[in-house]
């Protein structure tokens, strides 16, 4: 197998700040898809989740966690970007926090899936996606039993089995998206003019 490139990486190439801009714009691409949610009580079902999987499956370990501290950062700074237009430093201590923090595991979980070979097929970038996603639901429901008061079977019956379902449809769209994007990628490299000997970058597979 190749060596190990993320797509970002491939994308926009090398630097410091380069690969800052791309962790803010990944952190802004979740709070975008924040905000086109299914209304629930007292977890909103968003696109969230769908954005999370692709930074996990685009950005490096490192760059993956970047952007989603800094999503929670501009969120607990008062900008509108959690679920609803929702902001406040209060949302990192409510309902859904223990799902705000989870992004963050979720997001560098998956790219370290990415990194240790969980790439390449769409079956391969399936599960890297999807297992963290899942996880996510630990902390999500173990913190929202204990914020709200419900039982552990009340809080998986409100807060992880209506989205199962999605999640299985949001994870295989993250990885269309991403394959596209390798797509994209091997079709600029073989417009561009040989490299010489020894300079060659293989595409991530």
């Amino acid at each position: 197998m190749p060596r190990y490139q993320s797509l970002v990486r491939a994308l926009a190439g090398r630097g410091g700040i380069r690969m800052a801009g791309m962790a803010l714009a990944g952190a802004l691409l979740v709070a975008l898809a924040a905000q086109i949610d299914v209304p629930m009580y007292p977890v909103p079902m968003s696109l969230q989740t769908l954005a999370v999987s692709i930074v996990g499956l685009t950005f490096s370990p490192g760059a993956a966690f970047a952007a989603l501290a800094i999503y929670l950062s501009l969120g607990a700074a008062g900008l509108p970007v959690f679920a609803g237009g929702e902001a406040g430093l209060w949302h990192l201590a409510g309902p859904t926090a223990g799902y705000l923090f989870g992004f963050v595991f979720m997001a560098w979980l998956t790219a370290m899936l990415v990194r240790a070979g969980w790439r390449g097929s769409f079956g391969r970038y399936f599960v890297a996606a999807l297992v963290p996603s899942l996880l996510l639901m630990v902390p999500g429901v173990l913190w929202l039993s204990w914020a709200s008061g419900m039982t552990l079977a009340e809080a998986v019956a409100t807060g992880a089995a209506p989205f199962l379902v999605g999640k299985l449809v949001k994870t295989a769209l993250a990885v269309l998206v991403v394959q596209a994007g390798w797509r994209f990628v091997a079709r600029r490299r073989m417009a561009r003019p040989p490299r010489r000997p020894g300079r060659s970058v293989l595409p991530e597979r």
